[in-house]
Order: structure tokens, then C-alpha cells, then sequence
């Protein structure tokens, strides 16, 4: 048994939180497709990512406004693409679990694919959201979560990190946060931190002094 002890906790959501794995990959084969793009190195660089960001990497030519149109369309897709995703194993009960005014929800999604997404796998939503909207330089930087220990009022340092792809991993640690990896990814980001695949077996216990207690198996 791994311990951990925090003041707050921050969540990726796709892949970590929910998983809308068929969603995603399903509207990127289908933009790969339409623009004559490698689908297989598309989804590698898009996994955690803003979805602006992976239009740009891979249509880098397109003026900016074309580039905004097409994020908007593909974000209007993915909102509308229920049916497909479920929470990840014991995610919605171990959130509920955790005190709800030190939760905080970091996506490369916008608003309202998160939550939608949230609203359909059942997973609470958290006290802090940041959005595509509310982080102008999105993972591997670690804005996003340097802006939810401010607003969750901790330091990063006392923050622990729910993360599973090498853009929010990077973007975690980067931060200062103690990081664990939610599911298989074994790059090098992931190296040498502690691992969930579910949060059945994860145990939470809040101290006297309000710290937070993970056991993680």
C-alpha cells in the first residue's frame, strides 16, 4: 500500500475520470480521414490534449480563424456524441467521497463536452472546473494545475494529481503535485509514480488537521 497525503486533489477527466475512449477516437478517425492525416499519430499526439492544439499541430497552414471554425465544429460533435462514455472503474464514488470544496476538475475539453461527459458517465462535478476556456496555454504546460491549487487555495505542492496520458502527466509533475497515473500508460512520463487502473481499491481518510490520506494499492 502506497500513502499519500494532499489538501486538495485535481482530476484530468478523459481517461481518468470517464471513458470516452470510442467518442474520441471515432471523431478523429473521421477527421484524419478527411484531411489525409496519419490517424494513428494524430491520436497519439491528441490524447489529453486541447483539441485546438492538435488542429493546429496537424493543419498547420490553416489560417487561424479557419483553424477556430474547425476546433468549434469538432467540439460540437464530440458534446453531441453521447452514448459512449462511462465512468472510469469506481471514479463517481471515490469523487463523492473526497471533501467537495478540495476537488478540482483540470480537461483540455471545453465546458460544455465536459459536462456533458461528466453528467453521462455520473461522476460528481467538482467544486473547481478549468476548461479549455479557462487555460489559454493547455497540457503539457502546467498552468492548468498551477490555477487550481490557487483556486482550490493550496499550494501545488500539497496537491495530488489524477492524470493518464503523457500531456497531463508532463503537465502534473511540471506543476509541482505529487501525480498518480490512472491506467497503462508506461511512457516516460509516467516513470516512477505509483498507479491505479480504478478507484475501488483507493482508500481516503481526512484528518484532523483537513489532510487528505490516499492508500492506493
Amino acid at each position: 500500500m502506497t500513502t499519500l497525503t494532499c489538501r486538495a486533489i485535481a482530476f484530468d477527466m478523459d481517461g481518468t475520470l470517464v471513458d470516452s475512449t470510442a467518442v474520441v477516437e471515432r471523431i478523429w478517425t473521421d477527421f484524419a480521414a478527411e484531411h489525409d492525416l496519419d490517424v494513428v499519430e494524430l491520436l497519439a499526439f491528441a490524447h489529453g490534449r486541447q483539441t485546438h492544439d492538435t488542429v493546429r499541430r496537424f493543419l498547420p497552414r490553416l489560417p487561424e480563424g479557419e483553424a477556430r471554425a474547425l476546433t468549434d465544429g469538432l467540439q460540437a460533435v464530440e458534446a453531441d456524441g453521447r452514448g459512449g462514455t462511462v465512468e472510469m472503474p469506481g471514479a463517481g464514488a471515490f469523487v463523492a467521497g473526497l471533501p467537495s470544496d478540495r476537488v478540482a476538475l483540470v480537461t483540455s475539453a471545453n465546458l460544455d463536452l465536459a459536462r456533458s461527459r461528466m453528467a453521462e458517465a455520473g461522476v460528481p462535478w467538482p467544486a473547481v472546473v478549468l476548461a479549455s476556456e479557462h487555460v489559454p496555454v493547455g497540457k503539457p504546460a502546467p498552468d492548468g494545475y498551477l490555477l487550481a491549487a490557487e483556486l482550490l487555495g493550496v499550494d501545488p505542492g500539497d496537491v495530488v494529481v489524477f492524470e493518464d496520458a503523457a500531456a497531463g502527466l508532463e503537465a502534473a509533475r511540471a506543476s509541482g503535485a505529487s501525480v498518480v497515473v490512472v491506467g497503462d500508460h508506461d511512457g516516460p512520463a509516467a516513470d516512477g509514480l505509483p498507479r491505479v487502473t480504478g478507484y475501488g481499491e483507493v482508500t481516503v481518510r481526512v484528518l484532523d488537521d483537513g489532510v487528505i490520506e490516499l492508500g492506493l494499492p
